[in-house]
């Protein structure tokens, strides 16, 4: 599925926005390959950006523009989404406010109506895909009386986050949630996917999406996603004209105690961890689902096109 063939958008310039992010990175290099033109925003200075350094270096940046981007400032958003017909966006903490807390969904809040405003400012702009969290869904109060799987329908209760402290998952509850009032209202394209826990090298038990993991999975709703499966399911979403409203992205679904002791040795590899678990085959019932995206994502071609 070439972007010329799917899409009737003006033209194959995208942005992507914030590309210093893992998932920003691998949509970039993943856009790159299938004939696009980026327009990489960038929040932290390019230089020390070494991914994004190497791709340069590499040959992509013919079709590579590097625009270095504040989050608060909403000229240098509209300076990257220039030409551009469609926006990637995915928040990344400010350099100077890494941690999630309670003051963090003021802050994603704020940057994603800047976000939207922009598109909603630039004229070429036809099709914007948020990346949202599965945690701006499965916080709620009748999550264990609830006798339909949770899916993209539901939302996190804002003051059951609030009270149990689940700031991830307000601060996404919140910032989709202005994305969408914002889109309806200024008449922008947007499709939001509320992806799972990104897997990858990097992944540490400070990461704030796991904030209440013991209790997502007792629930059967602690979901994965590998990084790969994360930037096909953008681009799909992209290119499918198709597509609307939100999609639940993971590809796992942590409700064995084998796939809980994986994950536990991934986020903490220096502590002991018990060997034998084979006493306990228990495998929680799946409360969640994603067959809106898997029936979207069936006939997807991955991987480079041609032009």
């Amino acid at each position: 599925m070439a972007p010329s063939d799917s899409v009737h958008f003006n033209s194959n310039t995208v942005c992507v926005m914030d590309a210093s992010g893992r998932l920003g990175f691998g949509l970039v290099h993943r856009l790159l390959q299938r004939g696009y033109t980026v327009h990489a925003a960038v929040q932290n200075n390019l230089g020390e950006n070494q991914s994004l350094r190497a791709l340069i270096s590499c040959g992509g940046n013919k079709k590579l523009k590097i625009f270095e981007s504040d989050a608060f400032d909403y000229q240098s958003m509209v300076e990257a989404l220039k030409g551009c017909s469609g926006l990637f966006y995915s928040f990344e903490p400010p350099p100077d406010q890494p941690t999630y807390d309670e003051s963090m969904a003021e802050v994603e809040v704020r940057v994603a109506h800047n976000v939207l405003e922009a598109c909603a400012q630039t004229d070429t702009i036809d099709k914007v895909v948020f990346t949202s969290s599965a945690t701006a869904v499965v916080w709620r109060d009748d999550r264990k009386s609830s006798l339909s799987d949770l899916d993209e329908r539901h939302w996190s209760d804002i003051n059951f986050c609030r009270q149990f402290k689940l700031w991830h998952a307000l601060s996404k509850t919140l910032a989709e949630k202005a994305a969408w009032a914002l889109a309806m209202d200024r008449g922008v394209n947007m499709v939001c996917i509320n992806a799972g826990l990104l897997l990858g090298p990097d992944l540490s038990i400070t990461n704030p999406y796991l904030k209440g993991a013991a209790e997502m999975y007792e629930d059967g709703v602690f979901v994965t996603v590998d990084p790969n499966f994360l930037v096909d399911a953008h681009i799909c979403i992209f290119e499918d004209v198709s597509s609307y409203g939100r999609y639940l992205c993971f590809n796992h679904v942590i409700n064995r105690t084998e796939d809980a002791l994986k994950l536990a040795r991934m986020l903490t590899p220096a502590s002991p961890h018990p060997l034998n678990y084979e006493q306990d085959t228990r495998m929680i019932q799946q409360k969640i689902s994603n067959k809106k995206l898997n029936k979207l994502m069936v006939d997807f071609e991955s991987g480079p096109q041609v032009d």
